[in-house]
């Protein structure tokens, strides 16, 4: 394990990413700072409203399909971000969180590629809503 100073200046232990426990440890830590974040946290508050124990268990299940390889998340993430106000600002300040989050609790090669594929997920996203609102409202036929 290495250590890293935490969020407070106090002295965090960081290990690698091998259990679903270590996967809650992920989410939980991460959303309760994206939550309270002035530039996403409306976003998240607002859409999630009460219903954040069910959205942390099923990003739970998403990271641990992707990152160990357990496929208990079932779904395709993309579709309900359509209809929210999502800028490239937005996406910025999810991978500085989601990145100091990795740094602060975790090391090895799982993070790095939590890391990787954060990028890769917010370009994706990013390049599928300009197409989606270059398209226009689907018509009803």
């Amino acid at each position: 394990m290495n250590e890293a100073t935490g969020g407070e200046g106090a002295t965090v232990q960081q290990k690698e990413i091998i259990t679903i426990a270590d996967i809650r440890l992920l989410v939980d830590t991460f959303y309760g700072r994206a939550r309270q974040d002035e530039l996403i946290g409306p976003i998240f508050n607002n859409t999630i409203g009460d219903h954040w124990p069910e959205h942390l268990n099923k990003l739970c299940g998403f990271w641990q399909t992707i990152l160990l390889g357990q496929h208990t998340y079932h779904g395709a993430p993309f579709p309900p971000h359509t209809v929210l106000p999502l800028e490239k600002a937005h996406f910025e300040r999810w991978l500085q969180l989601f990145h100091r989050t990795l740094d602060d609790l975790f090391t090895g090669t799982r993070a790095e590629e939590a890391k990787q594929r954060s990028m890769m997920m917010a370009q994706m996203f990013q390049y599928r809503l300009g197409e989606h609102a270059q398209r226009g409202p689907t018509p009803v036929c």
